[in-house]
């Protein structure tokens, strides 16, 4: 893992099944605040990147509909009036949550209206500050349950997101106030915060406090942040009154154990427990925790990320890779497409490791903008691979829901990864028309400018721009399943392995091009299940059956592949405006029936399948090996979303 300052280290063999709390305390004693991680991979500066295209219009739509045009009155309201008790209450979380994702739309968009809506946001809220510290919607008597602490931690990360852009140290010291007064209630010693909140969840949502808690330390030095930090890392592994032996979080995960079965399998929760351990890894460069989190990245990677990027049902890990193929209940919350997509990026930045990227860049394209409504105002809390696409209901008639608030978090993060420096140079993740400004070590700018309508078409051209001209090495991410990729530079040829970074180090001059082409051909996947399924990709895109362009017919049909598994595409261009993509596939039908006869039906884009948001437009992705077009589409599957719910969840008109 290029570009760490540390290297990671094997589990040493403990005989008890318990990482015991001496082992805890010794890993906690060792370490001082001189002892930071620098970041293998680091994001350009703030309004340095432009993303033009396809992807740059559903970035802008996110920003101006959604993010941008949110009610600031109708997020702090709650937490004027205080009103919250239990864990029926969880409006605490979207001040928080809004305020990260407009705290990245500022940093891709740094203009004056944004800020003064991020403005207006923080003095709103600040406004709400109690005496003791406290910003938060629960009244006193019932602080620190129902979603009070996880509250708390979205206020505290929308706090340091809006101080880290802004620099604004009302803002930080707002934040310390009411870390102050938590750390006040909490300990070290007072209370194990994983018996806090609701029962079911085992006190994962109040555990992930660690995130902000580890942030406020790596940003002031103050060590009262960093013991209460190993505090709450210590209360991952001890006993209490709703797990007896503990939620190991940490000692779960450096065992190998799959998320699943690790604590309560709440995935979102989870996830941002894992997010809160990177910090802490930062802060502390203890190798076992970074160690920790690779071992659940590689988890979820395995056993729970479904094709299009992310995974859940009913918003729990449930080995969702192996389960994919089948009509699920409440597949793929928005909240833990977002999460996951965070984790990723962390682990990118810590790493360097390019196969972090390739996962961003497939959540991006097919779950995260899967799950968006195509004008950018809405979101869907489930996001299905069999069905129709529902809207996410209010989870309140004043507010929002969790995933429309998380959502954007997702999408507006890919600024920061699409290309970012380490310390040889520029390092380009993400192929999309535009430009990029970064600025290496050694002081020298270097311009990127992208022409391309990748992933649409498979060739990339990169015009270089240093200033001034010299020697460095430009990183092109070459994605894993990329097999038959070009790469040159001012025409000359270059090897390009799939699944690393081309490194290409040279003396640069204004004007230098490269040209990038991967391998776009439809590739056949079969189900991880060893289901008789296929799916077809075509580079990072899923592709998926839509009623609109393939009509149920009374024949079966076989996916035509060749013999190393890929699938013939032909462009289609006769096809709805608001489909993105769409492509000719070659199918057989059933060769007892008609066995010289092919069929071609159209499949598009999975963020396009779908997009009408109607409950008359079907779409599927898994294929049957055969598939009985006459039943192709399910109908009805807002009602397995929804089973409480007698009308179908439409768009909010406030």
């Amino acid at each position: 893992m290029e570009g760490m300052e540390c290297t990671t280290m094997s589990v040493p063999f403990w005989t008890h099944a318990i990482l015991s709390m001496t082992t805890i305390a010794t890993m906690a004693a060792a370490q001082t605040p001189q002892t930071v991680v620098s970041d293998a991979l680091r994001p350009a500066p703030a309004g340095s990147i432009q993303i033009k295209g396809w992807l740059g219009t559903k970035l802008d739509l996110c920003i101006s509909n959604r993010v941008m045009a949110q009610d600031i009155n109708r997020l702090v309201q709650p937490f004027r009036v205080r009103q919250e008790k239990d864990c029926s209450d969880w409006r605490m979380e979207y001040w928080g949550k809004w305020c990260t994702s407009a705290a990245m739309g500022y940093t891709y968009e740094p203009t004056a209206e944004h800020r003064a809506v991020l403005d207006k946001a923080v003095g709103s809220l600040l406004e709400t500050q109690t005496p003791d510290g406290y910003i938060g919607t629960y009244r006193p008597s019932v602080q620190l349950g129902g979603w009070d602490v996880w509250g708390r931690k979205c206020v505290l990360l929308g706090l340091l997101a809006y101080y880290d852009v802004t620099g604004d140290r009302t803002a930080l010291d707002a934040a310390r106030r009411e870390a102050d007064y938590f750390r006040s209630q909490v300990g070290p010693g007072k209370v194990n915060l994983a018996e806090t909140g609701w029962p079911l969840h085992q006190g994962l949502p109040s555990t992930s406090i660690l995130e902000p808690i580890a942030m406020l330390y790596a940003r002031t030095g103050s060590q009262a942040y960093l013991d209460l930090a190993q505090y709450i890392l210590q209360q991952w592994e001890m006993p209490n009154k709703l797990t007896p032996t503990g939620l190991h979080l940490l000692e779960g995960a450096l065992y190998g154990k799959p998320v699943a079965k690790i604590a309560a399998p709440k995935a979102y929760e989870m996830t941002t427990n894992y997010e809160g351990l990177c910090e802490l890894y930062r802060a502390t460069a203890n190798p076992l925790y970074l160690e920790a989190v690779l071992k659940v990245g590689e988890s979820i990677r395995q056993t729970e990320r479904m094709i299009i990027g992310s995974g859940s049902n009913q918003e729990l890990w449930c080995e969702g890779a192996r389960y994919q193929t089948e009509v699920l209940e409440e597949p793929i919350e928005t909240c833990v497409t977002a999460a996951w997509m965070r984790l990723c990026y962390q682990l990118l930045q810590l790493t360097g490791d390019p196969v972090w990227a390739d996962e961003l860049e497939v959540s991006l394209y097919n779950a995260l903008l899967g799950g968006m409504t195509p004008d950018g105002r809405w979101w869907a809390y489930f996001t299905p691979l069999t069905g129709q696409r529902v809207p996410s209901p209010n989870h309140r008639e004043d507010a929002l829901s969790c995933c429309v608030v998380s959502g954007p978090s997702g999408l507006l993060l890919t600024p920061r990864w699409a290309v970012m420096t380490d310390h040889e140079g520029p390092v380009v993740n993400l192929y999309a028309p535009g430009s990029a400004t970064v600025k290496l070590e050694d002081g020298t700018e270097v311009k990127i400018l992208q022409e391309t309508d990748y992933p649409v078409n498979d060739r990339t051209k990169l015009t270089l721009q240093p200033s001034p001209e010299g020697r460095f090495a430009l990183k092109l991410r070459i994605p894993a399943w990329s097999r038959n990729t070009s790469l040159s530079v001012n025409g000359q040829a270059v090897p390009c392995p799939a699944g690393a970074y081309a490194k290409l180090e040279r003396d640069w001059k204004r004007g230098d091009s490269v040209v990038l082409k991967l391998d776009l051909r439809g590739r056949a996947v079969p189900a991880p299940s060893g289901a008789p399924q296929l799916a077809v990709m075509r580079g990072p895109i899923v592709l998926a059956l839509d009623n609109r362009l393939a009509q149920p017919q009374n024949t079966d049909v076989l996916l035509a592949t060749d013999a190393d598994g890929y699938v013939a595409l032909q462009p289609q261009a006769n096809k709805p405006n608001d489909i993105w993509m769409a492509f000719e596939v070659q199918f057989q039908r059933r060769p007892e029936q008609y066995v010289s006869k092919p069929m071609k039906l159209v499949m598009c884009d999975y963020a396009s399948a779908g997009n009408g948001w109607s409950e008359s437009n079907l779409f599927r992705v898994w294929l049957p090996q055969p598939l009985d077009l006459h039943q192709a589409y399910v109908p009805d599957t807002w009602k397995l979303m929804y089973p409480d719910t007698k009308a179908r969840p439409g768009i909010p008109t406030f």
